[in-house]
């Protein structure tokens, strides 16, 4: 029972329920009292925060659990962590943002220094791979150099390194021995290179020369031959002396490739795309191919270009083909999508450099500006041309004597060739 008159709180009631009546107490009617008016209220003065003293060792709150460890006492937040899912917040980032254009800098330094590596390493291998075997030292009574550089270039019928299948498959029979079956001038100037075809079966003069191997001098007889007969008698030096003899035009490299190599080249580069005007056929070389465009691989490219009877035994028709051919194998060859590229790059240029033979003399750099200057030939300023032929004596074809020496002033002179072959 309590003690206090009804309407009164029981005070060790510590909620506070109101009156002791059952009923909730009513609003009590309180005065009207007439106010001023109310100023505005003032901002709110942040709560000062006061530190909370250290607890003696041992303290109890209470309720037996010694100082909290909830965090109430240092405010922080109950749960811990002050991050999300009670996760610890970040810690902020230490020292200075990352300078990505030094980045860039050295990023770019470095992939520079690695092509130069990968370059400067490619030159010295294939460098290393030509086969430096012509001494143009050897060949006497030289015409005088002109402007521009004179390749000789030769194409032979050499089968070293070929098997008797490869021998079958290329239809090169299997002859002791290489003769040239192919030869030609490329001229490499200021007016554009001028390619220049001479028939195996130009009748030239063997001169005087001195023998490659025995370092004998042979003097002159005024023998009239074939001209492949001039290789097939002492190599490529007796080759080079009886060209410049005849041309008066001073060669300055000698450049010399093999069947095998030949068809190499072709299938590493992935064929060679030609558009041949009227369709043919050879047994002996192997020929059989449609008018129209078509890619030749290594074996069909051999055919083409040792093509002759096919043509009534012309040689001439034969060069015009030999030098169409090596323009678009040029051509398609120095391309960034051969150059730039490793897996087509180092196959071409090692089945080329394995067969291919040089003067000594010739650099890597001389070798491939002859390449360019090839491509050149079907583009720009480029000529290609058979040399002038007269007629013919006994199967052998004559040079036209006054066509030949302008052409080669021309050549020496570094002029724009206006003479025209067959």
């Amino acid at each position: 029972m309590s003690d206090w008159p009804d309407g009164w709180n029981d005070r060790s009631d510590p909620h506070g329920r109101g009156s002791g009546g059952a009923q909730p107490e009513g609003a009590r009617v309180m005065r009207h009292v007439q106010r001023g008016q109310v100023p505005p209220p003032a901002a709110p003065v942040p709560p000062v925060r006061r530190p909370v003293p250290a607890q003696p060792q041992g303290y109890d709150d209470g309720y037996g659990q010694g100082s909290h460890g909830d965090g109430y006492n240092t405010g922080q937040v109950y749960g811990g962590g002050g991050g999300r899912g009670g996760r610890p917040p970040r810690a902020p980032r230490v020292g200075p943002a990352p300078d990505w254009r030094r980045r860039i800098k050295v990023g770019s330094l470095t992939l520079v220094v690695v092509l130069l590596a990968v370059s400067i390493g490619t030159y010295f291998w294939a460098d290393g791979k030509l086969k430096r075997e012509v001494d143009l030292s050897k060949v006497i009574e030289r015409p005088e150099a002109g402007d521009g550089t004179n390749y000789l270039i030769v194409g032979s019928d050499s089968r070293e390194g070929m098997s008797a299948d490869d021998k079958k498959k290329l239809h090169t029979g299997s002859a002791e021995g290489k003769r040239t079956d192919s030869m030609m001038i490329l001229h490499d100037g200021s007016n554009g290179p001028t390619l220049i075809s001479l028939p195996r079966d130009s009748e030239v003069e063997i001169p005087s020369f001195v023998g490659s191997e025995s370092g004998k001098k042979f003097p002159g007889q005024g023998r009239r031959v074939k001209l492949n007969a001039a290789y097939a008698e002492d190599g490529p030096e007796l080759l080079v002396r009886t060209v410049e003899h005849n041309t008066k035009l001073r060669i300055d490299h000698y450049v010399e490739i093999g069947f095998a190599g030949f068809a190499n080249i072709v299938d590493a580069i992935g064929g060679v795309e030609m558009d041949i005007p009227k369709a043919f056929k050879d047994k002996k070389s192997g020929a059989d191919f449609q008018a129209g465009k078509q890619t030749l691989n290594g074996e069909q490219s051999l055919a083409f270009v040792r093509t002759r009877y096919a043509f009534a035994g012309s040689d001439l028709d034969r060069t015009k083909n030999q030098q169409k051919f090596l323009a678009a194998l040029a051509s398609q060859t120095a391309t960034p999508g051969t150059i730039l590229n490793p897996f087509k790059l180092y196959p071409t240029m090692g089945a080329g450099l394995d067969t291919l033979i040089v003067d000594e003399d010739m650099s890597l750099w001389s070798l491939g500006q002859m390449f360019f200057a090839m491509k050149g030939v079907t583009g720009g300023d480029g000529t290609s041309m058979n040399i002038p032929i007269s007629g013919s004596n006994g199967g052998n074809l004559v040079w036209d004597k006054a066509k030949v020496a302008q052409l080669v002033e021309q050549l020496k002179n570094d002029e724009k060739v206006t003479v025209t072959g067959n």
